[in-house]
């Protein structure tokens, strides 16, 4: 087999006065690194606070030229399920079959906007990993358009397609230390905030800062970091096997 894997777990707690340190869910996942130079990454999320609990299930794809191919995604909201989907890029458009029980069978195709940065998926590790595709230098901005199947912060809605504008900033580079080592960091962050990156907007309100550390290497891993605001939410790398 000519492919690479790469697995790891990051765990979820919380910066909220009343819940400092705090366990709030956890993440686990897995990217296929295939000799023809596509990645294959999946993840199974769970979300404890705030309720209701969310639990996800994503299988993403994305070609040599770290363009989205398709994505399934599986949800489940208060322990009830929410529904499920499927998307595909072929390059022009963007379409997606999906079902759940208050939006019932639903089959959508929109031409894709261009360039795309992406689909955005919602477990943290994608996040970093979107962000790790592109060439970044000190004090870069750059405006991010992605297509995900929810617009919803956590992304708790019944999988739909949704467009989605948001900044992001590289600040530089740092050596991070966290329960799965040490580790060699880009550190970025997402902004939803017009007056600093203009066009951006449409995650369901203004989305906080969002902190994120990620390798500084191919693999883009997320190793840390947190969202501000209202969320007030930290996320680190417990474990890592690649």
């Amino acid at each position: 087999m000519k492919h690479r894997i790469i697995e790891g777990r990051l765990e979820y707690t919380s910066r909220k006065p009343e819940m400092e340190g705090k366990n709030r869910g956890f993440e686990t996942f897995m990217f296929t690194r295939h000799g023809d130079g596509k990645v294959t990454m999946r993840a199974h999320c769970e979300i404890y606070e705030p309720e209701p609990t969310v639990m996800r299930d994503i299988i993403y794809s994305l070609d040599e030229h770290n363009q989205p191919m398709d994505l399934h995604v599986r949800l489940t909201v208060g322990d009830a399920f929410m529904g499920s989907g499927w998307m595909r890029f072929d390059g022009q458009h963007v379409e997606m079959e999906s079902y759940g029980p208050s939006i019932g069978r639903l089959s959508q195709k929109v031409e894709a906007e261009l360039p795309l940065t992406g689909f955005g998926t919602h477990p943290i590790v994608s996040d970093g990993y979107m962000l790790s595709t592109l060439d970044w230098k000190e004090g870069d901005k750059r405006l991010l358009n992605f297509y995900l199947p929810s617009p919803d912060h956590r992304g708790a809605t019944p999988p739909q397609i949704a467009q989605v504008k948001i900044g992001a900033i590289y600040i530089g580079k740092e050596e991070i230390t966290v329960p799965a080592g040490t580790f060699q960091c880009k550190h970025l962050q997402f902004i939803d905030d017009a007056s600093i990156i203009p066009g951006t907007g449409g995650m369901a309100g203004e989305h906080p800062p969002y902190d994120v550390w990620i390798t500084d290497d191919e693999d883009g891993i997320f190793v840390q970091g947190g969202v501000g605001g209202y969320m007030m939410t930290w996320y680190e790398l417990a474990e890592l096997k690649r």
